[in-house]
């Protein structure tokens, strides 16, 4: 048996320009942090038969390979020449749709277990190519390259992406002050609603193929507070980039009406009227996970209650420094 596990990550800037309908045209910057929770993938080989089984929030038994309904997994072991006699069981620390990167983060888990099953060595960069393709191209979804080199890489990385794909990857100047610094001031609150986010990735991606103005010029600005919140981090002021976080959010509701809702903008406001200088929603929007930058100590706590009052729960979290591992061989 093998078991790996890969990271999800926070986006922090840039987000929606690793999509190939706006690089592809004007290149693409992101920027995020890796944490400390998880998706761990275990595969086996079944001593009595030759069936394929995948077990995530469905048990899946099949003879063949294009019968199962997991379209990743599908997609996934005709790569590495399994078409029988393999058992994939997954599990998440957060719940799928909220923002953190679950499908790129499940991949890149999957990929790395299949690679140490087969005895194969593979760098980030391959490992994080490998599950953009297989997602991309092969499962055909509206997503970029964002999620699965944060998987592959962990740690507060940005991605640099050519107009040709290519994608130059680097860690964050960041020093261990300003990181506990951030893990204070910075928080995560789960809204308790669940979405995917292929409707919103897809619209974005037939407007920016259609070169509509409105969402061409909402992903250049997002692209250019990508790169003054990597300077600002790097500089250490998290202060400022909670505000850079309240432009970043108001800029990224322009892209689709699914991005925000009412109960979305009460929050955004009860967190604000609290202590909050900024944050917004991560990943695609619609749902998932908020995050809220809190300066100030003494009104954390107020902000803490009040969005409990409103039902969303926090997260504790750390940073995950390591991406994509192997964790055990039995």
């Amino acid at each position: 048996m093998i078991v790996s596990r890969a990271p999800f990550r926070i986006s922090l800037g840039g987000g929606g320009s690793d999509l190939p309908s706006y690089y592809e045209q004007h290149g693409g910057f992101i920027l995020s942090a890796a944490i400390d929770k998880y998706i761990s993938v275990a595969l086996s080989r079944n001593a009595v038969d030759d069936k394929i089984r995948v077990r995530y929030s469905k048990h899946e038994e099949v003879d063949r390979i294009h019968e199962i309904e997991h379209d990743l997994v599908r997609n996934t072991l005709p790569e590495f020449g399994i078409t029988k006699n393999i058992e994939i069981t997954s599990i998440s620390e957060v719940p799928s749709g909220t923002g953190l990167g679950s499908s790129g983060t499940f991949l890149v888990a999957l990929i790395k277990a299949l690679h140490e099953i087969n005895h194969n060595t593979v760098n980030k960069y391959e490992l994080a190519e490998q599950a953009c393709h297989i997602e991309m191209n092969l499962a055909n979804h509206s997503v970029g390259k964002h999620d699965h080199y944060l998987a592959s890489f962990g740690g507060f990385t940005f991605l640099e992406i050519e107009k040709s794909g290519k994608v130059q990857a680097g860690y964050l100047n960041i020093d261990p002050i300003t990181i506990e610094e951030f893990r204070k001031k910075i928080l995560l609150f789960y809204t308790g609603n669940n979405r995917s986010s292929r409707d919103i990735l897809q619209t974005q991606k037939n407007e920016s193929t259609a070169q509509n103005s409105e969402m061409i010029d909402s992903l250049h600005k997002t692209v250019e507070l990508g790169r003054t919140i990597k300077t600002t981090l790097e500089q250490g002021d998290i202060d400022e980039f909670g505000f850079l976080l309240d432009k970043h959010w108001e800029n990224k509701k322009r892209r689709s009406s699914d991005i925000s809702n009412s109960n979305i903008d009460k929050w955004y406001n009860i967190a604000k009227k609290n202590g909050a200088n900024g944050g917004k929603i991560m990943g695609a929007g619609g749902g998932g996970f908020f995050m809220f930058c809190c300066p100030d100590e003494r009104l954390r706590y107020g902000l803490r209650s009040s969005l409990y009052k409103e039902g969303l729960v926090e997260m504790c979290y750390n940073f995950d420094f390591n991406g994509a591992q192997t964790i055990g061989k039995f």
